[in-house]
């Protein structure tokens, strides 16, 4: 048995692996292809955190400028909870916001939480829509095949 491991040992030595091993092309990763015609995506705010609505509506304005999807995605930003403060008519977002209706993204608002919160619609911007419910939203945007963002 000795004899045995010493002769493999030898033989392993005398073929470095290197010259075993076949070299192969490195890869190079460019990221997924936009091979669809039409994405959709909706984006989650919950937060009144100013650094998650930044966040928020910085992922969104990413997503508008991949070239890959250029023409080929539609957003919605839906809101509840504390992120409601983004669409308040006395915060300072609205030029932000104004850019991004621009460019086609729904801007959705939950009622439930107006009503929890009583703020009226009337204290929000004008161009903001208006769901039932965030939850309700998300769940039928999602079984309709939307990608899910929340950042």
């Amino acid at each position: 048995m000795k004899v045995s491991r010493l002769t493999c040992i030898a033989i392993l030595m005398a073929f470095p692996l290197a010259s075993v091993a076949q070299k192969a092309e490195p890869i190079v990763f460019k990221g997924a292809q936009a091979t669809k015609r039409m994405y959709k995506a909706i984006y989650q705010l919950n937060s009144e955190d100013e650094k998650k609505i930044r966040a928020a509506l910085k992922n969104i304005q990413n997503a508008l400028d991949d070239p890959r999807l250029k023409g080929k995605i539609q957003i919605e930003l839906i809101v509840h909870g504390g992120g409601v403060a983004l669409y308040l008519k006395d915060g300072p977002y609205e030029a932000e916001l104004a850019a991004l209706l621009s460019k086609g993204v729904i801007l959705a608002q939950c009622e439930n939480t107006l009503r929890e919160r009583k703020i009226g619609k009337e204290q929000l911007w004008p161009f903001v829509s208006f769901v039932p419910s965030a939850n309700g939203e998300l769940i039928i945007r999602q079984a309709d095949g939307w990608a899910y963002i929340h950042p």
